[in-house]
């Protein structure tokens, strides 16, 4: 790990420590980086985790008659949850500035959204823009917290990645289309076709343990907006907020936000790589990826079941040559 804060350091350290002897090659050695892979995506994903369990845990025990609205409850879990990440270390100042970007970015589109009827809020509490709870803020921020979380923790490394230049007015016309297809065309196909053609050939290398593994990084892309899509349909079933289809009874988020949720995480994307600008793989990190591939293509092939062992193969046969002569017998 790179970048990681103090702490994230000490962890990873004692990890170090803790797999030293772990195997290098089988069935265990797989399990090993498995287990190291989900642990260090529950770790980037631990800010957004904590307000989802917020959410849901407000929905089931929070009492309708409280003093205090469930939505300023939320914002001020929000805000301590925010000052802990700081506080025990684990982000850094840098990296609070894209989350604080990403924050505001999505409040003002909250505000617009909420005025045209695209979703809804409940309607209490002090602690809001307009129809907006400033704990929404919050679960975009959630989404810029693992995005910087997750680079340093796996040691992103790319090849072919498109200029930031380009990707980055790519961006600005994700977010201005959010708001102008109200009125105007909507370009959404236009736009996810232009990701698709800066980032098809660009590859993400992500260093687990001991080894590395190579992705194409749209498939990432695509991977993070369905656990987006997942934790926006726990969010509506908690009440946090409500799509006009949910008013009323609950039913799954319309799967067509999910291109929603693509374009907006390339927003986030795209304000972390101002933070961590995208580095080539390094040397060792190509050949941990090389080894890796290689392990898997090399991997010996188990006979189907019930399919007979194969026979011996026959002693072959010594021959004889006749003195001075070169001619088998």
């Amino acid at each position: 790990m790179r970048w990681g804060t103090r702490l994230e350091q000490r962890i990873d350290g004692a990890a170090h420590r803790l797999l030293t002897d772990a195997p290098t090659g089988g069935v265990r050695a797989w399990l090993t980086e498995a287990a190291v892979f989900v642990l260090k995506q529950a770790w980037a994903c631990v800010f957004g985790a904590a307000l989802l369990v917020a959410i849901v845990a407000a929905r089931l025990w929070y009492p309708d008659d409280a003093p205090l609205a469930r939505n300023d409850l939320l914002t001020i879990t929000a805000v301590l949850i925010q000052a802990a990440m700081l506080v025990f270390r684990l982000e850094s100042g840098r990296e609070l500035w894209v989350i604080v970007l990403f924050h505001l970015a999505g409040t003002g589109m909250e505000v617009f959204k909420t005025d045209v009827g695209s979703w809804a809020y409940a309607a209490d509490g002090v602690l809001r823009i307009g129809g907006v709870p400033l704990f929404s803020g919050f679960m975009y921020a959630a989404v810029g917290s693992y995005m910087v979380r997750v680079h340093r923790l796996f040691d992103l490394g790319f090849t072919r990645y498109p200029r930031r230049w380009l990707t980055t007015v790519l961006a600005v016309a994700i977010y201005v289309n959010f708001f102008t297809h109200h009125w105007w065309w909507d370009l959404r196909w236009v736009l996810l076709a232009g990701i698709v053609a800066l980032w098809l050939p660009t590859v993400m290398n992500a260093r687990v343990w001991r080894r590395t593994i190579r992705l194409p990084l749209l498939a990432v892309f695509a991977g993070v907006a369905v656990f987006i899509y997942l934790a926006e349909n726990i969010g509506t079933w908690a009440g946090a907020w409500v799509y006009p289809d949910q008013v009323a009874a609950w039913q799954p988020v319309s799967p067509s936000k999910l291109s929603s949720w693509f374009l907006l995480m390339i927003i986030s994307v795209v304000m972390v790589t101002w933070v961590f600008p995208p580095r080539r793989p390094s040397p060792a990190d190509a050949r941990r990826a090389d080894a890796s591939a290689s392990a898997l293509s090399e991997s010996p092939q188990a006979p189907a079941a019930g399919a007979a062992p194969a026979p011996p193969e026959p002693p072959r046969r010594r021959r004889r040559r006749r003195a001075g002569a070169g001619l088998p017998s």
